[in-house]
């Protein structure tokens, strides 16, 4: 911090200390010398390069956060007191002055947070954005920079600068793009209209470096962070123990895949309440059956229960589009937590539902009785095809990918991968679960499962997503490998189940 007297503004507030400074402004410790008390002050600023009506809107912008906070009353949302010009005739917004620091100067100095505090901290982020979101306010720039963590274990979401109020004017130009490019959300690098499931995937991204260590898609330039946003499947997670899921759910590419913010709290809490026994074990988003290559076959390729597929058609972003979209239309300003800016321009229309491209080294398969496609390494051959699943083996014959399905789901993809436990644990003398999480997947009930089980000569271990609804018809997507050898195959898990298509 600077100890650096500065002016008094507005005839009022006695600035002290610079405690903050950012791309849009700084903010000062002030002295209230009418009430008494100390506050926070957000000085903008105001660059040279910036036409005279591009100032004009960010000074609008300015006085549009005071508003919008002030509409949010919540302990978990900065109070706004006043807003105010200074003498150079730039607003600055009062706010209560909270003893802090951040999450990003937490993560900047320690690397990582266990994952029972990130959800902690993901607790009082979530609660203040349901309240502004239920008071018609998206906050647009959800990060680890903009969570106060206060005394007495205060979770404080600040800087409402760019948030947008149902019914205004969004105050860019257009195909601007305003925001922290690294927790900026697929559908607003796309140019779609933002809204609340936008915030819930910038928690997502703030929840995955608080535990990883840094953000999910983060690359050397704007552009290229922007277009990994969009496109690229999610890094593996491996310290986020029980987070994993709900991490992997609210960073879905779709909004509607997302998670509500009602059902992220209840996940938050629910992880909370954990013991934190598991500590950092590498951990990741689906889940696991329990059988591979074992001996019985009555495992290996355990039937399911869930739900049934999306009703309605996934509109699928093909990369071409992608890119033009994020080089898109003049002007777009990207900004970096540091306040450093990126331009690029023109805007592009998305084509219309293309599959995501399949990985180099793979090939895309149907399997029209199953009513699926997806990728598959190339060199693995089907096995086991039956009306309800197939199995792809790799050349070694130690490694599977299982798709199955379940027509009519049961009730639930949970209750249904116990009950496969319970009858793993009956055919194998060693076997430990690693995890059996409930959570979503394409906007569907899903559960995840992850265990170990020992074969005739090793141990394996598996991974397991079932997704669907009760009565319609229930996916799973199922990976297992020698335990030896799971940091090459486990990615695998991840490129099939992206790529996995139901026609």
């Amino acid at each position: 911090m600077v100890s650096d007297k500065g002016p008094l503004v507005a005839d009022r507030y006695r600035l002290t200390e610079r405690i903050g400074s950012g791309g849009m402004g700084t903010v000062w410790r002030a002295e209230d010398h009418v009430l008494g008390r100390q506050v926070a002050l957000k000085r903008i600023h105001a660059p040279h390069h910036l036409s005279d009506d591009e100032l004009s809107t960010l000074y609008e912008r300015t006085r549009r956060e005071a508003r919008s906070a002030a509409r949010i009353t919540h302990p978990n949302v900065v109070v706004v007191h006043d807003v105010v010009d200074d003498d150079e005739g730039l607003p600055c917004i009062v706010m209560e002055y909270v003893p802090s620091t951040t999450l990003g100067a937490l993560l900047k100095e320690r690397g990582t947070v266990l994952p029972q505090e990130a959800a902690r901290i993901g607790l009082g982020m979530v609660a203040a954005l349901r309240a502004a979101h239920a008071a018609g306010v998206l906050h647009r720039d959800v990060k680890p920079g903009n969570v106060l963590l206060g005394a007495d274990d205060q979770i404080v979401l600040t800087d409402f600068g760019i948030a947008v109020t149902s019914g205004t004017s969004t105050l860019t130009r257009t195909g601007e793009m305003i925001g922290s490019i690294e927790y900026m959300a697929p559908e607003r690098v796309r140019g779609r209209k933002p809204g609340p499931f936008s915030d819930l995937w910038a928690l997502g991204a703030t929840l995955y470096q608080a535990v990883e260590g840094q953000p999910p898609f983060r690359r050397d330039t704007a552009i290229e962070t922007a277009y990994a946003n969009a496109v690229d499947p999610l890094p593996p997670l491996r310290h986020a123990g029980p987070l994993a899921p709900l991490i992997e759910a609210l960073l879905a590419k779709e909004p509607d895949e997302r998670p509500s913010a009602e059902e992220t709290e209840r996940e938050l809490k629910s992880v909370v309440a954990e013991e934190p026994t598991r500590g950092r074990a590498p951990r990741q988003d689906v889940p696991v059956p329990a059988a591979a290559p074992p001996p019985s076959g009555t495992v290996a390729t355990p039937e399911r229960t869930g739900g049934g597929p999306r009703k309605r058609r996934r509109v699928v972003w093909s990369a071409a589009a992608v890119a033009l979209t994020i080089l898109a239309v003049a002007g777009a300003t990207y900004m970096w937590p540091d306040g450093g800016g990126q331009r690029g321009g023109g805007e592009a229309k998305p084509s219309a539902s293309a599959p995501p491209p399949v990985p180099r080294g793979y090939h895309l398969v149907e399997e029209k009785k199953l009513g699926v496609s997806f990728p598959v390494p190339n060199g693995w051959k089907p096995r086991d095809r039956t009306g309800d699943g197939v199995k792809y083996i790799d050349p070694s014959g130690l490694v599977e990918i299982t798709i199955g399905t379940v027509d009519p789901a049961g009730p639930s993809p949970v209750a249904h991968f116990r009950d496969i436990e319970a009858n793993t644990k009956k055919n194998y003398d060693v076997y430990r679960r690693l995890r059996l999480d409930r959570t979503t997947f394409r906007g569907q009930p899903a559960a995840i499962w992850e265990c170990t089980f020992d074969g005739r000569v090793r141990t394996f271990r598996a991974i397991d997503l079932g997704f669907g609804r009760e009565g319609g018809k229930e996916y799973d997507v199922y990976l297992s490998a020698p335990d030896e050898q799971w940091d090459t195959y486990r990615p695998v898990f991840d490129k099939v189940k992206e790529g996995l298509r139901t026609h």
